[in-house]
């Protein structure tokens, strides 16, 4: 898979269209609902690209998690929406749901050094995402701090 190419474009509709059901069914409304689904897309369309480039999971999260928040930051005060209405609706195509639901099926199973290996795996992205939305809300509190203060 190239990062420009059908798929990708249509893994990043279908990603708008979940997160324009989403943004729906949360009782949003109006023109945030585009720019949430936006946002989803947007998401799922880094991880992709980075993915690509970087051949690993856990930086093509982080990544983009961090261009998604960086997006809810510029765009949150615009349409006087808290950020995290933003951040929560972007993040969920790349919440590792499967793979916690993966490694339960396995500990059922008694498979329970694979199950370990993906419930690690499901940590790790879930500390990604955490790390990323903390970094770039830490970095945009120091800079609305410094403009303040000038």
């Amino acid at each position: 898979m190239r990062p420009f190419d059908t798929l990708t474009l249509m893994q990043f509709i279908w990603a708008f269209l979940a997160i324009l059901g989403f943004s729906i069914r949360s009782n949003l409304k109006g023109i945030k609902i585009i720019f949430t689904a936006l946002s989803g897309g947007l998401c799922w369309f880094f991880y992709l690209v980075t993915l690509y480039y970087s051949e690993s999971v856990l930086f093509s999260v982080f990544i983009a998690i961090l261009l998604v928040c960086i997006y809810s930051e510029i765009l949150a005060p615009r349409l006087k929406t808290p950020v995290s209405v933003f951040v929560t609706c972007a993040i969920i195509p790349l919440v590792p749901g499967r793979g916690l639901f993966n490694s339960m099926q396995l500990y059922i199973a008694g498979d329970n050094l694979q199950a370990s290996k993906t419930i690690l795996q499901t940590l790790l992205i879930a500390g990604t995402i955490s790390i990323a939305i903390a970094v770039v809300s830490s970095v945009t509190n120091l800079i609305n701090k410094l403009m303040n203060r000038f």
